[in-house]
């Protein structure tokens, strides 16, 4: 089976500067979401057919192991059917929507069995509509048979109830027959829909299927419609993983990606967003307001109210935040304790080790069983160049220490707090670097007196 992917509207209605198809759902563009569901299905070619101006999706497109197929002119889907013909090889083609990006793997396998157990020449996925939709209507004569499809710029509202979801499943000597297809004098296109009435007037057994859910089949045209797909995959997303076994405090308000993973018996609070290629372990609790990006979570962590966590790695039992931001490239021990307003960037922590509040550890190297004392700062950035501290096991940081990189704390060491460590530390010393502290007697009488 070959599949083809139409792309090449130009997406007027979104009011944007960005091509239609690049609008994203959560962490992907729409045209990602079309493409890797026909990858699922392990075709022998994917032809996405683009308008050559459209050089964002175009660019897009190159590395996503597809075929691009240019069509020059906008004159309607059957022409853009008919520019990708000479490259198809395969005699079944499947036809997809570049902006219906909800179409289920599951949905279209279904399709494929029908078509094969029927011996069908051509079959459209239908569905039956419960709010307005700008789809065409499949018309059936009085034995049930399919008879063509009528757009919806013909439709009364009476005629049928079954909507065309512009998916189609056709054996390649029916869709050389685009050719046939005439004019639309109204749009000056040439309409695909057109190819069910000439197919049956050559005898060739056609037929629809109402198998897949409506929401699934949403074509994105505005921002509506796109508000609608997003919401329409929270909830499908949601309710998978509530059967999964993950509680939900308030489904309507969490934001959770498809590729994300969640483990059993973890608790999200409202307003969670979850993105990208994150995985999140078993009987964790994630706090309101957090969000989470390309990491992985093991077991058993908390992760506190409004906490950032980008492309890291938080080992099991762990309790970050509230308030913290974990940075790309940091990795956290077990049992440990990232508190609030502390900030981590490209990091090692070691195993239960705690940095409870108010620091910046950035690149540095950090030991088991380290204590580092609130308004710690790790000075990594020398105007130039980035260096990295590095603190061995069972260190004590004292509050209000800054650690100026290139730097490394031997195992055990003390760091008197109100420190400013410029120098290596040995194991098991103490380093303190204080300005003296004097007092003035009478100092605070001799100003009043100048007032």
């Amino acid at each position: 089976m070959d599949v083809i992917i139409l792309a090449a509207g130009m997406g007027t209605r979104m009011k944007s500067t960005l091509p239609k198809v690049l609008h994203r759902i959560f962490d992907k563009p729409i045209i990602d979401y079309v493409v890797e569901c026909a990858q699922s299905l392990s075709p022998a070619s994917i032809f996405v057919v683009v308008n050559p101006s459209l050089t964002e999706v175009i660019e897009y497109l190159s590395t996503r192991n597809v075929k691009i197929v240019f069509q020059n002119e906008p004159k309607g889907t059957a022409n853009a059917v008919e520019v990708a013909l000479p490259r198809i090889k395969s005699e079944k083609i499947l036809i997809l929507n570049g902006d219906t990006p909800l179409i289920k793997k599951d949905t279209l396998l279904n399709f494929l069995e029908v078509f094969d157990e029927k011996s069908l020449d051509m079959a459209i996925l239908s569905f039956y509509p419960s709010r307005k939709h700008s789809y065409g209507r499949i018309l059936r004569n009085s034995k049930g048979e399919v008879e063509k499809i009528l757009e919806i710029t013909d439709y009364s509202g009476s005629e049928s109830d079954e909507a065309n979801s512009g998916v189609y499943l056709v054996k390649k000597e029916v869709l050389k027959l685009v050719k046939e297809i005439k004019e639309n004098p109204r749009k000056g296109e040439f309409y695909l829909t057109d190819l069910v009435e000439i197919a049956i007037a050559k005898g060739y057994k056609v037929d629809a299927y109402a198998m897949a859910e409506e929401d699934e089949l949403i074509g994105i045209n505005n921002r509506e419609e796109l508000s609608l797909a997003i919401k329409y995959l929270r909830d499908r997303v949601v309710k998978e993983w509530v059967n999964e076994g993950v509680t939900f405090y308030d489904p309507d308000s969490v934001w959770i990606g498809p590729s994300v993973k969640i483990g059993q018996d973890t608790i999200v609070y409202p307003n969670v967003f979850l993105e990208g290629n994150t995985s999140i372990g078993r009987n964790c609790v994630i706090y309101q307001g957090v969000r989470i990006r390309d990491s992985i979570i093991e077991d058993r962590v908390e992760v506190r109210d409004y906490t950032v966590i980008e492309g890291s790695h938080i080992k099991s039992g762990s309790k970050i935040g509230p308030f913290a931001h974990i940075r790309p490239e940091s990795f956290i021990g077990k049992e440990c304790r990232i508190g609030n307003f502390v900030e981590v960037k490209k990091s090692v922590i070691g195993d239960r080790t705690k940095a409870a509040h108010l620091s910046y550890l950035g690149d540095a190297e950090i030991g088991k069983n380290v204590n580092i004392g609130a308004g710690t700062i790790t000075c990594n950035y020398d105007g130039k160049k980035k260096h990295k501290t590095k603190i061995e096991d069972e260190v004590f940081i004292g509050s209000d220490t800054q650690l100026v990189a290139p730097v490394k704390v031997g195992k055990g060491a003390y760091i008197g707090a109100g420190s400013t460590i410029t120098k290596d530390v040995p194991e098991d010393a103490l380093a303190i670097s204080r300005t003296p502290q004097k007092h003035i007697e009478g100092w605070a009488k001799k100003k009043k007196g100048r007032q």
